[in-house]
């Protein structure tokens, strides 16, 4: 999860199993984040990208949307892993408004500072260095920029009030997803996430727990590593779901944690494709 050096470790495993040498890794890791380029939506449509601030109770959160230059599209809310808003969530928030919505992906760590916290991306910055912006975070912060976000998104003529709201995030933004649904149970219609942290706790306000109550339309995408050190987690959210009738897809992906990400060492570009693939059926599905 966001409190162990996953790519440290995938390095070490791939090494010894002789899939690639410290040379290849090193050449991976120095160029991964500026070379990697995601494959264009099919019938992609012309899109709009600005960078936007919205007022919160907490200060002013600064954000990227991207939304269709014409008509209006189902709004999507994009929560970023633990290395925060950077180029290439931009570039997936703008694959998805190319795929027709109105994307915002918002800088989780804005009560700190702006955008950017690590200037040689993820391959390049240990998870340690990012501890102390992810402990400014909890559940009650998502759930109070959920609703500012929200009311922001309701605002933008490119949102199709009609339609409900989705919501998605990687890693610690996993779990800010399916805590959102429980801030605005009347706008959000589906929640996803990829590579989620401690989505299940024993806490009252746990994400599972909030998502069950919300009813919006989930899709969980667990990471191998992940499922090996809490097998049991996957069990309580679909008896969890099941018990509250909410519709959920949950999938164990035989791959690494962060394997979604363009820009990681480890990213899986076959597997990251079939996360996309679901994410893009779930949103077709409950944001119709």
């Amino acid at each position: 999860m966001c409190d162990r050096d996953h790519f440290e470790e995938d390095r070490k495993e791939r090494e010894a199993l002789g899939l690639v040498t410290r040379r290849q890794t090193g050449a991976m890791l120095g160029g991964l984040a500026m070379a990697m380029l995601l494959p264009r939506a099919a019938n992609a449509v012309t899109v709009v990208e600005s960078e936007v601030s919205i007022k919160t109770p907490d200060g002013t959160c600064d954000a990227y949307f991207v939304h269709p230059s014409s008509g209006t599209a189902p709004a999507v809310l994009f929560w970023p892993d633990i290395f925060g808003l950077r180029p290439a969530l931009r570039q997936m928030g703008k694959r998805l408004a190319e795929s027709g919505y109105s994307v915002l992906v918002v800088n989780s760590y804005y009560r700190v500072k702006k955008a950017p916290f690590a200037p040689t991306g993820p391959a390049g910055t240990p998870f340690k260095d990012m501890m102390p912006l992810f402990q400014t975070l909890s559940a009650k912060t998502d759930l109070t920029d959920t609703k500012a976000f929200v009311a922001w998104l309701d605002q933008q003529p490119s949102v199709a009030k009609n339609r409900k709201i989705g919501t998605h995030g990687y890693c610690m933004g996993g779990t800010s997803a399916l805590r959102a649904t429980a801030a605005a149970p009347d706008r959000i219609g589906a929640a996803a996430s990829f590579h989620g942290y401690k989505l299940v706790t024993a806490d009252a306000d746990s994400a599972h727990t909030l998502a069950a109550g919300a009813k919006a339309a989930l899709l969980i995408a667990i990471a191998a590593g992940d499922d090996a050190q809490a097998p049991d987690e996957k069990n309580v959210m679909k008896d969890t779901f099941a018990k509250a009738k909410v519709p959920a897809e949950i999938e164990v992906y035989a791959a690494p944690h962060g394997w979604c990400l363009p820009d990681f060492p480890i990213y899986n570009e076959a597997l990251a494709e079939k996360a996309w693939s679901r994410l893009l059926a779930l949103y077709s599905k409950a944001l119709a």
